[in-house]
């Protein structure tokens, strides 16, 4: 297990969908490990596998003093929303209030491929669906309204390590814009 350097805003492999993991092996336990240890080195409450440039369904998290990962993620949400700030490790030092679900059930795998269910509210919630976001290929300026999105991109451009291709916004493809369904 080593720690990664993690891909930025503008990189394609982050507006790819990944792929669903279909063999639980050791390989994929690495790739785990690799993904807790960026994540705590960076440090940050998630981090998917596509932030180090792996195009698959897995994501690591650690909220509350809990650290876990799931691979894939399938989501429940709840229908009460919250609004809070929401920052991510692929656009560093950008925050911004970003509307989640409450609450979630996430179902899927560990890297054992045994079931697994994990429940949460509030920042579990959102990083769950962050994280499950970025292997869908959506970034979480893509919920924001349009001015918020405007303000993001403008200061992804002045961000010292903004000087990369122009970024393409994804509008979440979703009806409910990011909201609970």
């Amino acid at each position: 297990m080593a720690i990664q350097p993690i891909r930025l805003f503008g990189d394609p492999v982050l507006r790819a969908t990944a792929q669903p993991v279909t063999t639980f092996d050791k390989e994929l336990r690495n790739l785990v490990g690799d993904l807790t240890e960026t994540m705590l080195a960076a440090p940050g409450a998630g981090l998917a596998a596509p932030q180090l440039g792996v195009s698959l369904r897995v994501f690591t998290y650690h909220v509350d003093g809990v650290t876990g990962h799931l691979i894939n993620p399938d989501l429940s949400l709840t229908e009460e929303e919250q609004e809070g700030p929401e920052g991510c490790l692929s656009l560093p030092g950008l925050r911004y209030d970003t509307r989640r679900a409450y609450g979630v059930v996430a179902r899927g795998f560990n890297m054992y491929g045994d079931p697994v269910t994990l429940e949460g509210t509030q920042l579990l919630a959102r990083c769950i669906q962050h994280e499950t976001d970025h292997l869908d290929g959506i970034i979480f300026i893509d919920r924001l309204d349009r001015e918020q999105r405007k303000a993001a991109l403008k200061a992804i451009r002045e961000a010292e390590w903004g000087d990369g291709p122009a970024p393409v916004v994804k509008v979440s493809p979703h009806s409910t814009f990011g909201a609970a369904r």
